[in-house]
């Protein structure tokens, strides 16, 4: 049987495709250079950041260095993104660092061994979503709550950073603890540490805003004066480590990385512990879905400003596989970072092969540059985090859901409060969890109008709202919701009420212009209205169904039992049923 010549056949994609062979062929010198440059950039701004983000997942540098490497890789073959730069970023390090802290001593190697075995489930589980085209779960994940619990991470991830900016010992389960073992932490502060963690977070905060401009006023062209900027934490990373070195800053209780090891990524392999796997697989479906969501945010966001597109089902399938490469080769979960792809954008990236040349800088300087690491103060790395994640945190968003929503408003909050209190898994579950319930409990009250005649027109307004002709033989009214099982209950007490409010009615016609569905419960209680009305001498009508839900009516006994008509417009129905409606609108 062929299919309809207007529609024509398409089977359903369920294997990945390879969008490297889209852009691969039109490949030449200008996206070479263009590419190569914007990876010179990214390196530099990625090294440090590597480091700094395995040390806040509780691994050591290399680790960062080594999952910064294979995933930009794959992710250049499956991505369908040509500016995003896959690798560490704070959110999901953190999360990766909550999630182990459970189960191992942070730098131990069953530690390592746990995070290799948290990236394969996330990639596995990524992999998956997407061979399902499953891309439109991670819309469950608002963007109040998103941001909320990336602005209460953001705030977690700073505060962990403080006990090595003052070079004391201080944990806590949660926010609220850990700043009080901070405080109580005051007189043990490392003097020299704490120097060098505020030198280094000043100078940090100094050259992302400050430095650009001046560059520019001493007259430097725009692009050097910026790649300069990026290059700041490497600045901070190189002059505190030379220091350290020089005036022998280890022997006065400065703790540094110490020894990192010279190597290409090594190959490694996942525990195959079945009790393990089941107690990581919801944090790494968490990582997973908060991963995609923002390396898609990021993506589709750059995207746009090239009038490009990108397949977030395909998405799926390349964060899998960059997160599964992460898996063999040392690393940890990945995602696309906002700020290494907004510089790799700014930088002039062309395509994914940009991603191939920093993986190649990155690898190098694994191989030759990791001993200049070993006197490196351990808080500049954390300056270094400090000031990137604090540019995430929004609390400005508080004022403008109050302000325009007070449903958004709750969920934001919530989700900021159980963060910071009850830590990133359950802040996040019960962020999303509000807002099912407040979408809920908003669409189970939808806004129905009685309408009426709009004079001189062929339009239908609220009664409340405007100067419109009715008549007290018919009740005319509009859903402005789908209908469904915890909307129907609403939708048959507004007509009751209306009907008891119009004792001369004699007809009532439901608009369905903005009903998109109808579910089994929602059919059931419009046979069940129908039914009412009809034995009150009423007959029940509707008008503008829409094609594919009238589709799905026809299949049912509905239609056929109907005490009124289903009408093409509004105002047919109104013309058919009360004409002197319209005698109204002519006077």
């Amino acid at each position: 049987m062929m299919a309809p010549a207007d529609r024509p056949f398409r089977p359903m994609r369920m294997l990945p495709t390879l969008p490297i062979l889209k852009w691969g062929r039109a490949y030449d010198r200008e996206a070479l250079v263009s590419d190569l440059v914007a990876a010179l950039i990214v390196t530099i701004m990625l090294i440090p950041q590597s480091l700094a983000y395995a040390s806040l997942a509780g691994l050591p540098p290399e680790a960062g260095l080594y999952a910064s490497v294979a995933p930009l890789l794959l992710y250049a073959v499956f991505g369908t993104s040509r500016v995003l730069a896959v690798g560490p970023v704070a959110v999901v390090s953190l999360m990766t660092a909550a999630t182990i802290g459970e189960h191992a001593v942070a730098g131990t190697p069953h530690y390592w061994a746990i995070a290799i075995t948290l990236a394969f489930i996330s990639g596995a589980m990524l992999l998956i979503m997407g061979v399902l085209r499953l891309g439109f779960l991670a819309n469950f994940l608002s963007h109040p709550v998103i941001s909320g619990f990336i602005s209460a991470s953001g705030l977690l991830i700073a505060a962990s950073q403080l006990k090595t900016l003052m070079g004391v010992k201080a944990e806590g389960h949660n926010f609220f603890e850990l700043a009080q073992a901070l405080i109580s932490q005051i007189p043990n502060i490392h003097s020299l540490t704490l120097v060098v963690g505020v030198l280094a977070t000043a100078f940090l905060f100094w050259v992302r805003k400050g430095l650009k401009p001046l560059l520019i006023r001493l007259g430097v062209n725009a692009r050097l004066a910026d790649v300069l900027a990026k290059a700041g934490p490497v600045v901070a990373i190189a002059v505190s480590a030379l220091l350290a070195w020089a005036w022998d800053w280890m022997g006065q209780g400065l703790k540094v990385v110490g020894s990192v090891p010279q190597s290409l990524p090594p190959l490694t392999l996942p525990v195959w512990d079945l009790a393990l796997w089941q107690s990581l697989a919801l944090p790494a479906l968490l990582i997973s879905v908060v991963g995609f969501v923002e390396s898609v945010s990021v993506g589709q966001t750059l995207a746009a400003k090239r009038r490009q597109r990108i397949e977030p089902d395909q998405e799926l399938v390349a964060l899998g596989a960059s997160n599964l490469s992460a898996a063999f080769t040392g690393g940890f979960p990945v995602t696309g970072g906002f700020a290494r792809s907004v510089v790799n954008f700014d930088a002039g990236a062309q395509t994914p092969a940009a991603g191939v040349y920093t993986a190649v800088g990155i690898a190098l300087a694994s191989l030759f540059l990791t001993p200049a690491l070993f006197f490196l103060p351990q808080a500049t790395l954390s300056a270094t985090i400090i000031v990137a994640v604090l540019s995430l945190v929004d609390l400005g968003i508080l004022k403008r859901t109050w302000t325009y929503s007070r449903a958004d408003f709750m969920a934001v909050m919530t989700t900021l409060v159980m963060t910071l209190a009850k830590g990133v898994e359950v802040g996040l579950v019960v962020g999303v969890a509000v807002s099912l319930a407040l979408f809920l409990y908003r669409t189970s009250r939808p806004h129905i109008a009685q309408v009426g005649l709009v004079h001189g027109t062929e339009h239908f307004r609220n009664v409340l709202r405007h100067d419109v002709a009715t008549s007290p033989r018919l009740v005319s009214l509009r859903m402005d919701e789908s209908l469904y099982f915890a909307s129907a209950r609403a939708l048959e007490d507004r007509i009751n009420d209306l009907v008891a409010e119009h004792p001369q009615a004699r007809h009532v016609v439901l608009q369905c212009s903005a009903i998109n569905d109808i579910d089994a419960s929602a059919l059931e209680s419009l046979e069940a209205i129908d039914r009412r009305l009809h034995d009150a001498g009423i007959a029940f009508h509707l008008s503008e169904v829409k094609g594919p839900v009238m589709d799905r009516l026809k299949s049912t006994e509905f239609l056929r039992q109907l005490s009124g008509k289903v009408y093409l417009s509004h105002y047919q129905a109104i013309s058919e049923l009360t004409p002197d409606i319209l005698n109204h609108r002519r006077h």
